[in-house]
């Protein structure tokens, strides 16, 4: 076998080939765009590389047949805040073949030590961890936007090569035809009620001031994750949105306001892979026709909950309750809609858990995010759970 670093156009044409090679068979793989894959890997689109490094490679075997891949990724705002300096892996794809995996392990994890890194955590993105995030190994049906899908053999990979449990995490789907529960419908009208709150959801004519409270809600809220917390910029949720343009609805993209201030956001796209599943990746003039077509016919009948936050002040007061309120509200305007996946929830979050269980969604995936210390005697910690004596 041969391990080949990602180094020209040549390579990184090879690089997203192999997914296509790896899925060939599977009917339920939506290939992702090939644009947004390498925009990850490109320094001036990625705003990660302002703080961190990435590199690439494809493993042939000894046909010159390409059989998998990975790529490894230093983001050194957060490596330092682990019990170690760790790195990340992940794009990784691989036949059935546990020397191939272990070899593309092995490369990962060496570029990670030439760099002053201890241990990796993996599959994970380079960037943001609402994509590409974690490895999936229950519930391997539709796949929604940019959230991980792969081979159920994947997990014995991993396992074989001494990864460890860090952290689990778990995707829900709500039916949104059928009435909310009772005793949620109560709690969110009580609070949609009350004078001091308001909901507002996106608007394009405010947008400026609606991404300023966004981010200020966000920065807040996931400040308490302090290991993998980055602060974003409304420069970086400007870019994200004006992307997403294409699909954006605004009524799925809310703010609560306690007073006027801020106080809770939610984030929700039309699950564009429903389209993107019949354009293999590519979109070319033909296929743009195509993604509008479809979208006109309403292909979209699922969309995906991205993120939602509370600052800490008002956490546990309903304010969650009030903004899905809404959300079924949106819904009932827009019938060809039927489902809301909600991903992912970390086993570290307890709170956001109930909720979604609470509105009547099912735990419907679960995925882990594993971690690997290359000293193999030091002790391995999981990523703390409230509860569990840890805070």
């Amino acid at each position: 076998m041969r391990i080949e670093e990602v180094s020209d156009k040549k390579s990184k044409k090879a690089f997203l080939k192999v997914p296509r090679i790896i899925y060939h068979n599977d009917n339920t793989w939506v290939c992702p765009l090939d644009k947004e894959i390498e925009s990850i890997f490109d320094p001036g689109k990625n705003i990660y590389f302002k703080h961190g490094e990435a590199t690439r490679w494809m493993l042939y075997n000894q046909q010159n047949q390409l059989i998998g891949r990975v790529a490894a990724f230093i983001d050194r705002n957060t490596a330092s805040k682990q019990d170690q300096p760790t790195g990340g892996m992940g794009f990784f794809e691989c036949i059935n073949d546990r020397e191939a995996a272990h070899l593309l392990f092995d490369t990962a994890k060496e570029w990670l030590k030439e760099r002053g890194m201890e241990a990796m955590d993996g599959p994970i993105n380079f960037g943001e961890t609402d994509k590409y995030w974690g490895l999936l190994v229950e519930g391997f049906t539709h796949p929604s936007y940019e959230i991980t899908y792969n081979h159920p053999y994947y997990q014995e990979l991993f396992d074989s090569y001494g990864f460890k449990t860090y952290y689990k995490q778990e995707g829900f789907h709500l039916n949104v035809q059928e009435d909310l529960p009772p005793r949620f419908k109560r709690i969110a009208e009580w609070i949609a009620q009350k004078p001091e709150y308001e909901f507002r959801h996106f608007d394009w004519k405010k947008a400026d001031q609606f991404v300023k409270d966004f981010v200020q809600v966000f920065n807040e809220a996931w400040a308490s994750f302090k290991e993998n917390f980055e602060p974003l910029e409304v420069t970086y949720i400007k870019k994200s949105i004006k992307k997403a343009k294409a699909i954006i609805d605004e009524e799925f993209i809310w703010i609560a306001y306690n007073k006027g201030k801020p106080i809770a956001i939610y984030l929700m796209y039309p699950d564009v892979n429903m389209i993107l599943k019949h354009l293999n990746g590519r979109l070319t003039p033909a296929a743009m026709i195509k993604f509008l077509y479809l979208k006109k016919r309403k292909t979209m009948t699922r969309a995906r909950g991205v993120l939602m936050g509370v600052i800490p002040a008002f956490q546990g007061r309903g304010v969650e309750a009030g903004i899905i309120l809404n959300l079924v509200k949106a819904f009932k305007t827009k019938p060809h809609y039927r489902e809301i996946e909600f991903s992912w929830v970390g086993d570290f979050n307890p709170k956001m858990r109930k909720i979604f269980m609470s509105v009547g969604s099912v735990s419907a995936k679960h995925y882990i995010t594993y971690r690997y210390l290359f000293d193999r005697n030091a002790e391995f910690k999981r990523y703390p759970i409230p509860g569990d004596g840890d805070e």
